[in-house]
């Protein structure tokens, strides 16, 4: 069997251009565009989202999570705020999260600000939690070492017992970020290399367009 050489994996990409002269002009609006055509298209997780945080000196981290929500105040994802995640925002509240749609040969790299979202919409979006979900909340102290699977799953076993026959409140570390961009880039994928890239910048509340190279 021949060995396999991941510098000859290649793809050419040409379904589609993208022009900065007819696209929509707020780039919120042509996200929604973009995210609706990739369910539509039954993308694999098209809500799944690459988030970018770091320390106070620099030091990078990422994980997928999943987009709750996007609206003129940015994109929210909900977690544990004592996640690693979570530690990292506090020390470097900026950001960067990516979206890959290899079906639409599209990703979207988004740059911003993150703030926690207001307790009520933390409460609003928990009460839609399944049941399992909300005690898996409760249960799992996130990003800490934990001796073993059982030792999860008595957590789990707790938290079911102490909910029994009682609505499952959401945990006072658990709730939503927003991150409110002030970059964001459209990524069309082309052929020979030569991609369409849109940047939207945010200067004085206004979005600028810029063609970037490939």
């Amino acid at each position: 069997m021949k060995k396999l050489s991941i510098s000859d994996i290649r793809s050419d990409y040409n379904l589609r251009s993208l022009s900065e002269v007819d696209i929509e002009k707020d780039p919120v609006i042509l996200f929604q565009q973009w995210l609706t055509e990739a369910i539509e298209a039954q993308c694999n997780e098209p809500t799944a989202m690459t988030l970018a945080t770091s320390t106070f000196d620099g030091k990078p981290s990422a994980r997928l999570v999943l987009l709750k929500d996007v609206s003129a105040e940015g994109f929210t994802f909900f977690t544990n705020y004592d996640s690693k995640k979570g530690k990292q925002i506090l020390q470097n509240p900026y950001g960067a999260i990516v979206f890959f749609w290899p079906e639409l040969e599209r990703q979207v790299r988004i740059e911003g600000l993150i703030k926690k979202t207001s307790e009520a919409l933390s409460d609003k979006y928990f009460r839609t939690r399944p049941a399992k979900s909300k005690i898996g909340a409760w249960a799992s102290p996130q990003s800490q070492v934990i001796p073993s699977r059982k030792y999860l799953e008595n957590l789990k076993s707790d938290f079911q017992e102490e909910f029994s026959g009682k609505a499952i409140s959401r945990p006072p570390n658990w709730g939503g970020y927003t991150l409110i961009p002030n970059v964001i880039e459209f990524w069309q994928g082309r052929t020979n290399r030569l991609h369409d890239r849109i940047q939207f910048s945010l200067l004085n509340e206004v979005w600028e367009i810029d063609r970037l190279a490939p």
